[in-house]
């Protein structure tokens, strides 16, 4: 399974970037990662909603460009379906019998994804109703893709 994950902006804190190369290297025993980061753009304080519309538009024309037609595309949205470690598991497994080799999970930007981005997703995943840092997501959806593997391999894994 190819799993990519394509994200806005770019992580700069070490720490960050330390735990991404963690998770993307036990990856490696079950997966092909792929990590793209887009450009983001700067959104003033106090931006109007049209401009934050079209600075979304912009960051989803970016985001597509790195789609593929052939791969299911899972969003993270703040109201996306909350699933539990297994059930997410179960997720993942199931889009591999069913003959889906390539999956894109997509982070948006500070202030969200754009309408074509979430038009084309098929599927809006949540973590919770708390919003964490985009660069913050990066670590923790790998983490749980990585105990996604650790329990369709019935793997020990820390609950």
């Amino acid at each position: 399974m190819k799993i990519t994950v394509i994200t806005v902006g770019k992580i700069k804190e070490k720490y960050l970037k330390d735990a991404i190369f963690e998770y993307s290297k036990r990856l490696g025993k079950y997966c092909k990662l792929e990590i793209i980061e887009v450009a983001d753009e700067k959104t003033p304080d106090h931006a109007s909603e049209a401009l934050e519309d079209h600075i979304r538009a912009k960051e989803a024309e970016r985001i597509l460009k790195q789609t593929k037609d052939d791969a299911y595309i899972i969003t993270l949205e703040i109201q996306g379906k909350q699933l539990t470690s297994e059930e997410f598991a179960e997720k993942m497994e199931k889009l591999a019998v069913t003959g889906t080799s390539h999956i894109i999970f997509i982070i948006g930007g500070s202030i969200g994804l754009g309408k074509a981005v979430l038009e084309k997703s098929d599927y809006a995943l949540g973590f919770c109703k708390m919003k964490f840092r985009r660069k913050l997501m990066r670590v923790i959806l790998l983490e749980q893709i990585y105990r996604g593997y650790r329990i369709m391999n019935g793997e020990p894994y820390h609950k």
